[in-house]
């Protein structure tokens, strides 16, 4: 081969070297550990990589397995945003060193107080992004309205034999139960958890979703169960699922007290993040209108921005509730003594 064509070939490969490694340098990429496992949510982050040009890779589990791994990977670890589902979770993760404050005041406006972490002068650590409410579904043939609409009547033993949850320990239980104990006081709270599985129609088993199929099948009269587990089922087109729709009914509890029981998704920059900047610039994303929107219509999540118009028609069949405001921090900081309370009255 001529000397000049080799010359020519050498320097036009040396160029599409440096032109490729440009791109990579400047290519931002997202370190994700997500515990949301909602297919709907690949639409979010491609909206935010087309807005941001920042591509997110993403690690999916649950929360445990999250924290666990980011728990072992200390400061090697990769990730810069942690999403998890359940507020004593972020707590935990807090209370741990897993994260670091963000000061944004995007975020400050946007996010309610109490869906957010504490403040004490230089960030919160983690954010809730949508709220999810705990609910009373109940058996329209065998159980009245009035005889269901407070957390405290499923203790109640006109309820003996009737009610259904799944596991004391999981997460939303654990949340819910925190904000019982914060209501209550812990004698309170004990004598009501020991009544609610003094009523149970079975052992606690299954998700929220095998609840609501046992109330609608008889085997049980009352159950606990988040929104939108029974707003999929209210916008299946499945017949069984509409049959099951139509033999329950559905109560926000403690209306006339202190509201219904909300939980949160929220989401955190990870302490050792390498991006933060990314990171911060994700999260003020997920409390933008657009987000917010998202996450209502597209999962059956409330929005926890104000004003924020629903386009979802189980959420608007729903109707709108008085929701407890009671800080999510207060409420995750009792979960180690209520697991105590759950292990002294058997609550499996």
């Amino acid at each position: 081969m001529p000397a000049p064509v080799l010359l020519r070939r050498v320097v036009l490969a040396a160029a599409v070297l440096a032109t490729s490694l440009a791109a990579s340098a400047q290519e931002q990429v997202l370190n994700l550990y997500s515990a949301r496992h909602y297919q709907t949510d690949e639409a979010l982050y491609a909206d935010f990589t087309k807005a941001s040009g920042i591509r997110i890779k993403r690690v999916d589990a649950d929360d445990a397995g999250l924290l666990a791994r980011l728990r072992s990977e200390g400061a090697s670890s990769p990730a810069d945003v942690i999403l998890l589902v359940d507020a004593a979770r972020l707590l935990r993760a807090e209370a741990d060193g897993l994260f670091q404050p963000v000061k944004s005041a995007t975020l400050a406006s946007r996010i309610p107080a109490q869906l957010r972490g504490r403040d004490d002068g230089g960030g919160s650590q983690w954010f809730g992004f949508s709220t999810r409410a705990r609910v009373v579904v109940y058996n329209q043939q065998t159980v009245k309205r009035e005889d269901a609409d407070t957390y405290e009547k499923l203790a109640d033993p006109r309820n003996k034999g009737k009610v259904c949850t799944r596991s004391g320990s999981h997460p939303y239980n654990l949340s819910l139960f925190g904000s019982m104990l914060e209501h209550r006081g812990p004698a309170q709270t004990e004598t009501w958890l020991k009544g609610v599985v003094a009523n149970m129609a079975r052992e606690p088993k299954g998700g929220d979703t095998d609840q609501i199929k046992a109330v609608a099948s008889g085997e049980c009269g009352i159950a606990l169960t988040n929104t939108y587990y029974l707003a999929r089922l209210m916008r299946s087109e499945k017949p069984e699922d509409r049959s099951v729709v139509e033999k329950i009914g559905m109560i926000f509890p403690n209306q006339q007290s202190w509201g219904t029981h909300v939980n949160i998704a929220g989401g955190a920059v990870a302490r050792h993040a390498s991006n933060s900047g990314a990171a911060v610039q994700f999260l003020e994303y997920l409390a933008s209108d657009a987000a917010q929107a998202y996450f209502a219509n597209g999962n059956n999540e409330y929005p926890v921005v104000a004003g924020i118009k629903l386009a979802n028609p189980a959420l608007d069949a729903m109707g709108s509730f008085k929701a407890d405001l009671i800080p999510m921090a207060s409420v995750g900081l009792g979960s180690v003594r209520v697991q105590q309370i759950l292990d002294r009255v058997g609550y499996k």
